[in-house]
């Protein structure tokens, strides 16, 4: 019978992108949220909310995206030239890099003798120890090979986040009471579900991971909604 890693493939593979799905969609619902709090706080109109939060929204979204997406391709950029350095010392300063490998394997803790051979046996495969020597000695690792695909998951999960505080300013008439609260409410439900996700993929409590960023999202809300209110009462 086939053994199944206790961490499972795909969660690993799930794992390459929750990052950027998790830091677009957390992004998107605390910056909309923020929007609808500080207009909330300076007492401004329904119509005004979901003006801005649509613009915010989308404006922020595609911001993001395109940020995730010149990250990625940089890192591209840097690894490949990083890369080809070491090809170039591996086929100009053989000795040197011998050497090199041999004094990072004795650091690791393998005896002179272990690391001359060990070092023998991976200069015949030049990718390999490409991969070492840019993990090793350089600290790089590989890139994304996919930077659209991670900023489409940035964009979307920005959007389809940030658009649950303006959910209910869509569905309610403007003059609905207590219109702005049941939106923060939902909001924070929202915010706690994104943040209980991440524990699908990490080492944390579903509650505690889900809590820390409804404190986050909350703090920024309240941060919003003041300034808010002051804004108002300095214009008045």
């Amino acid at each position: 019978m086939k053994s199944i890693r206790p961490d499972g493939f795909y969660h690993r593979e799930a794992g390459k992108y929750v990052k950027d799905a998790v830091y677009g969609a957390n992004d998107g619902i605390i910056t909309t949220f923020a929007i609808v709090a500080g207009v909330a706080g300076a007492d401004l109109s329904a119509t005004t909310i979901m003006l801005l939060g649509i613009a915010n929204l989308f404006a922020d979204g595609f911001s993001m995206a395109v940020s995730s997406w010149l990250s990625a391709t940089s890192e591209k950029d840097v690894y490949h030239r990083e890369r080809s350095v070491e090809e170039w010392e591996l086929h100009h300063q053989r000795a040197d890099e011998r050497a090199e490998m041999q004094r990072m394997l004795a650091s690791r803790g393998y005896t002179e003798a272990d690391a001359k051979n060990l070092t023998e046996l991976l200069i015949k495969n030049k990718d390999f120890w490409l991969d070492i020597m840019m993990r090793e000695e350089l600290s790089l690792f590989a890139f994304s090979s996919r930077p659209f695909r991670n900023a489409l998951i940035t964009f979307c999960a920005f959007v389809g986040a940030g658009i649950v505080p303006l959910l209910l300013y869509f569905v309610f008439p403007p003059d609905y009471p207590s219109l702005f609260w049941l939106a923060a409410a939902l909001t924070g439900a929202a915010l706690f579900l994104i943040g209980s996700l991440r524990s699908l993929f990490t080492s944390r409590r579903w509650f505690f991971a889900g809590l820390e960023m409804l404190m986050v999202g909350g703090i920024a809300a309240i941060i919003a909604y003041t300034i808010g209110a002051f804004a108002k009462t300095l214009i008045g």
